[in-house]
């Protein structure tokens, strides 16, 4: 029906016009606006799709699969391929009744280079637990639940694009209906925004089912993010079809492969925000390092900061809008009459550069590696209109510095310097910073110091190994280490992790 309807409308609007009798006839305008009415609504597509996939009544879904996948914002050349994963196990709860998910995977490296938390390669799998509920999203590990408000958005896509969620969200967000033909197949396209969440386009086939969905959300380093998640292989499980392959881009670029092997529908599901999560607000903690040197804790993710004679210097603006700017209110605190003036990138890794556009919005210069200046000139060039960022509301023009292998600032009473991590295999255009004067260094994910009375490993990790190396080829003299996670320990703590005294 809905094919017909399409084509009907198709030849009318075209005004065709044919001789008879010797004389030009116009197909009367009111026969288009005939065809146009028989054309199914959103609302009649929507009902088609629920009926077609046995929505009705649907409160819940669990699966569970493997597959592949890639660790979207870890590439080790920025603007380049992301760093590939097998994906052991795999399983989501989809709580559409109370608009919550949990998310538990079980990941391992399937190529050495690159970021992300998994363990490097051949040293085992990361377990990640990941729950959304509402305008609330949290991690799990072990008892501890801490917020993850970066997560949040990405989540909710996740939730509201799966096959069953996008007709639950279309029809609660006035969605319009659009009608295509790929591949001599005619689609109906239904399209909606969840303001201030994403925005999505979801394509279903004559059968009625969900063919893929096409979204963007807001994200803090790229802007507006395009994600197309596809759906193939739908079979019945209790009256209610779900789909045995799922596949997602990010940008174009694939980053997620899986294999669905069970499937349950309306499973118990309790998902509930931890109160800790609920009163979450970002802390920074000022811990004095120098005179005029703060390490800036009190998250998962620091930063430093420096004072200048008639400035300040930011090393790392991290996560999203809300980390930096928290990071920001207390940079104003401790030295008010000084301005920032500059913000020192350690690396092109979304979670060190997620704050760097509220950076932006206070005018300061971003100094990043010239390997990922380009990068980040096309990200930045690209808003984040579904949410206004910080960025959006200071109508700020983003300043971008590259650096090279050695960068020196220096206002003659303090230097900082800026050096290149050669031969990492974490990221290219991977820095430190060092202070001489005070024999402190700054660096992120080359090392994150263990607990204390931590054993070192058998065998060390590849990353401080490197980091022992470029210190020594640059004749470093450093007293401590300020990691931008973790805590400050003496360089002696370094050594000890790869079996090495100093």
């Amino acid at each position: 029906m809905q094919a017909l309807a399409k084509r009907s409308i198709q030849r009318l609007t075209r005004h065709f016009v044919f001789l008879a009798s010797g004389g030009l006839y116009l197909l009367a305008s009111s026969q288009v606006a005939a065809a146009a009415s028989n054309a199914p609504s959103a609302d009649a597509v929507l009902a088609r799709a629920e009926r077609a996939m046995g929505a009705t009544g649907l409160s819940a879904v669990r699966f569970s699969g493997s597959g592949t996948g890639a660790i979207y914002g870890q590439a080790f050349e920025a603007g380049k391929a992301w760093p590939k994963v097998n994906i052991s196990s795999f399983s989501r709860v989809l709580d559409y009744r109370s608009g919550a998910m949990r998310e538990e995977s079980v990941r391992s490296r399937a190529e050495p280079q690159g970021g992300g938390a998994v363990p490097l390669m051949g040293l085992g799998e990361q377990r990640q637990i990941g729950f959304v509920q509402g305008n609330y999203a949290w991690n799990q590990a072990g008892q501890a639940t801490p917020a993850a408000p970066v997560a949040l958005e990405a989540r909710l896509h996740d939730l509201w694009t799966s096959p069953h969620g996008v007709l639950q969200a279309a029809k609660r967000n006035q969605a319009t209906v659009d009608f295509k033909t790929e591949a001599g197949r005619s689609l109906s396209v239904v399209s909606f925004t969840e303001a201030g969440k994403f925005s999505a386009a979801a394509f279903i086939n004559e059968d009625g089912l969900v063919e893929r969905v096409e979204a963007k959300h807001p994200h803090p380093v790229v802007g507006d993010l395009a994600v197309v998640t596809r759906y193939a292989d739908y079979r019945d499980h209790k009256g209610v079809k779900f789909p045995m392959r799922l596949s997602q881009s990010h940008a174009g670029a694939s980053t997620f492969e899986l294999e669905v092997k069970e499937v349950e529908i309306n499973p118990a599901s309790n998902i509930q925000v931890p109160e800790a999560v609920r009163n979450f607000s970002e802390r920074v903690v000022a811990e004095k390092l120098a005179d005029g040197v703060w390490y800036l804790a009190g998250g998962s993710h620091h930063s430093v900061a420096i004072e200048m004679k008639d400035h300040m210097v930011l090393v790392e603006a991290p996560l999203y809008d809300g980390r930096t700017a928290a990071v920001l209110a207390e940079v104003k605190k401790l030295a008010p009459a000084k301005p920032l003036r500059t913000v020192i990138n350690s690396h092109h890794h979304f979670d060190h550069a997620g704050g760097l556009r509220a950076a932006a919005s206070e005018g300061a210069n971003l100094l990043v590696s010239g390997a990922a200046k380009p990068f980040f000139e096309k990200a930045f060039a690209n808003p984040n209109r579904i949410k206004p960022d910080l960025l959006a509301a200071s109508r700020k023009k983003v300043k971008l510095q590259g650096y090279d292998s050695k960068t020196t600032l220096s206002d003659g009473t303090r230097t900082v310097q800026i050096h290149s991590i050669e031969g990492s295999i974490h990221s290219k255009g991977f820095t430190l910073v060092y202070l001489p004067q005070e024999r402190i260094l700054i660096e992120a994910d080359a090392y994150t110091p263990a607990a204390p009375g931590t054993p070192a490993p058998a065998k060390p990790n590849d990353n401080n190994v490197n980091l022992v190396e470029n210190i020594e080829r640059l004749k470093l003299a450093v007293d401590r280490i300020a990691p931008l996670h973790g805590r400050v320990v003496p360089l002696s703590d370094l050594y000890m992790a790869i079996g090495r005294k100093p």
